[in-house]
């Protein structure tokens, strides 16, 4: 049995609420074993041995269904977690919050870096496996040039970020 983590797009913001016994009630239904929800933002650690499409598929499904809600996640392989926080490239600093991008395409990953250019004094950006890593200064993670590109309707479907500290808890 695989481990995996879905990390679901746009929970608990903009109206979509979803308690995460309602959450993990959800995923147990759907029969997945040992489901773990972390924190109110759309965090799930579960185990199953389906592939990651059909997985994909039947939760997004079973979100829409159950919470009635335009529902996109990304899966990751719980195994994979590790490297990716390992993996941060950038110095921790008590004045910046430091994020992970996670993408279900590595092409809008890449269309998100597309001829950026951000201002490395305020934050830095970096490609990674599977992710986009990035570091900006607290109270500014919705008003850099990077914030406004990731939060573009175009990635809704592809990407959700992720605080580092929110991903250490998932381990």
């Amino acid at each position: 049995m695989t481990r995996w983590v879905a990390l679901l797009r746009g929970v608990n913001v903009n109206g979509i609420t979803i308690r995460s016994a309602e959450l993990a009630a959800l995923f147990r239904e759907r029969g997945y074993q040992d489901v773990r929800t972390v924190l109110a933002s759309g965090n799930v650690v579960f185990g199953s041995d389906g592939t990651a499409a059909a997985l994909k598929t039947d939760i997004e499904q079973s979100l829409r269904d159950r919470f009635g809600y335009d529902a996109w996640i990304v899966l990751v392989p719980h195994d994979d977690l590790a490297a990716v926080v390992d993996g941060f490239p950038f110095p921790a600093a008590e004045d910046r919050h430091d994020y992970v991008v996670f993408g279900s395409d590595e092409d809008a990953l890449d269309d998100l870096l597309a001829d950026l250019e951000v201002d490395e004094s305020v934050e830095r950006v970096a490609r990674g496996v599977g992710v986009v890593y990035w570091s900006c200064p607290k109270g500014s993670s919705t008003d850099t040039v990077f914030a406004k590109r990731a939060g573009a309707a175009r990635f809704k479907r592809t990407t959700t970020t992720r605080n580092a500290n929110t991903l250490r808890k998932l381990l």
